[in-house]
């Protein structure tokens, strides 16, 4: 299996993005507070956008609602 590196700062992996976006992230800060992609260079934070893209992931949808994702999240665990 071929690892393609979207944050070679930290190593992040695609597959490292989508996991953490398909655990809630779904903006570019949400992964950086996950895995630091984006915060060292930021050239990787175009990348980690077109991952994310519009309604790519159900989180999106509370996102683009201005509802708090994590929070959203943390009630259906309950």
């Amino acid at each position: 299996m071929t690892r393609v590196y979207v944050c070679n700062c930290f190593g992040v992996t695609e597959a490292q993005v989508k996991k953490h976006a398909a655990d809630g992230a779904c903006t570019p800060r949400q992964i950086a507070s996950a895995c630091k992609a984006g915060t060292d260079c930021g050239s990787c934070v175009r990348r980690i956008q077109a991952l994310l893209g519009r309604g790519a992931y159900p989180a999106r949808d509370l996102v683009d609602q201005s509802r708090p994702v994590l929070a959203e999240r943390l009630d259906e665990a309950a």
